[in-house]
């Protein structure tokens, strides 16, 4: 087949495209989909001269092996990767690199977080579904063909007309030790005095059951009140945290479904969205509750870390150098020629 690609050799995990998603499409039932942590997503494009929301391959515990068809592709990574290898060559952190025409690269899953990112100069050319090539999976659109990146698949890109310049960007920490900053209810009202201080004061752990739909926690259960755990269905958001029957809340993430008849104790602040994500299983949560103000300030924060990417590039080579030397490999370096006592 003709064209430029990146052919996918090998895949493991949820790989797929994903983007800044289809907003307004949730009167219908469609949830907006897009990355799970969109700060790494906008890393990514950043180093390859791309805007945040253009389309990136999303991996999800997993990675793969890829070859450059056609021409060569200038490529980044982000977030939550393993070793990247290029021909036999080693790549760490947050960093665009170019991948020849015929070279091969590997991607290691992740030995810490969850989602990492792989943008291309340009983005990949992809036949949008309702003005988005985000993969909505229980939907079946978005991405190549509505599934997950499989084996033999192509991934079209524009190729380069000039060499670019490699960049590394500072790694942002996937979730870092604070609690999850949330704002209590709409329906917190359904839960006891015992539930919220459960939800407040306890620890929880990521479950096994948990997907771009949502994230089950395990822990304690959450007591509901007189009010029970049904609801008439109502409006979810990202982040909304669910407490069903059993008392075993569920965070809903960017997939999620866009009503539900169970109450919401908290929401998520977007901001601390990814840090969620970025959660693996068996990785602990704590929740603390915070105002709207906190809220308003920390989106506000985020986007301007976004915006501010372009200017925090870094030389690929110069990072690398100084990233060896914060390791001090040398140690306590001797003379091997000079007298000895």
């Amino acid at each position: 087949m003709s064209g430029t690609a990146l052919v996918v050799l090998r895949c493991s995990g949820l790989a797929s495209l994903q983007d800044g998603g289809r907003p307004g499409y949730q009167r219908y039932g469609l949830s907006v989909s897009g990355p799970m942590d969109p700060l790494a997503m906008a890393s990514a494009n950043a180093l390859v001269g791309n805007a945040p929301a253009v389309s990136a391959v999303e991996f999800g515990l997993g990675g793969g092996s890829f070859r450059a068809e056609g021409a060569e592709l200038h490529l980044a990574i982000a977030g939550a990767v393993g070793v990247v290898t290029v021909d036999g060559r080693p790549l760490i952190g947050s960093r665009s690199f170019t991948l020849s025409d015929g070279a091969e690269m590997t991607i290691a899953p992740p030995r810490q977080g969850s989602f990492g990112y792989l943008a291309v100069a340009g983005g990949w050319l992809t036949k949008p579904v309702l003005g988005s090539v985000a993969l909505h999976l229980r939907a079946g659109i978005g991405s190549l063909a509505g599934t997950p990146l499989k084996d033999g698949d192509r991934l079209k890109a524009t190729p380069t007309s000039r060499r670019l310049p490699d960049y590394a960007l500072e790694s942002a920490p996937l979730y870092g030790g604070e609690p999850i900053r949330v704002i209590l209810g709409p329906q917190e009202d359904h839960i006891s005095d015992d539930g919220l201080r459960t939800f407040l004061g306890k620890v929880f752990t990521l479950s096994h059951q948990a997907d771009r739909m949502g994230y089950r926690l395990d822990g304690p259960a959450i007591a509901h009140g007189a009010k029970g755990f049904n609801i008439v269905s109502d409006g979810t958001a990202p982040g909304s945290i669910q407490v069903p029957g059993n008392g075993s809340p569920i965070v809903l993430m960017a997939d999620r479904q866009t009503t539900g008849g169970y109450p919401k104790i908290a929401t998520v602040i977007s901001a601390d969205l990814r840090r969620v994500a970025q959660r693996r299983p068996g990785d602990e949560i704590r929740f603390a509750a915070v105002d709207l103000a906190t809220a308003r300030d920390a989106a506000r924060a985020l986007a301007s870390r976004i915006r501010d990417l372009p200017r925090s590039l870094r030389d690929a080579e110069m990072a690398e150098i100084e990233r060896l030397s914060r390791a001090n490999l040398a140690g306590d370096v001797v003379d091997a020629m000079a007298e000895q006592p």
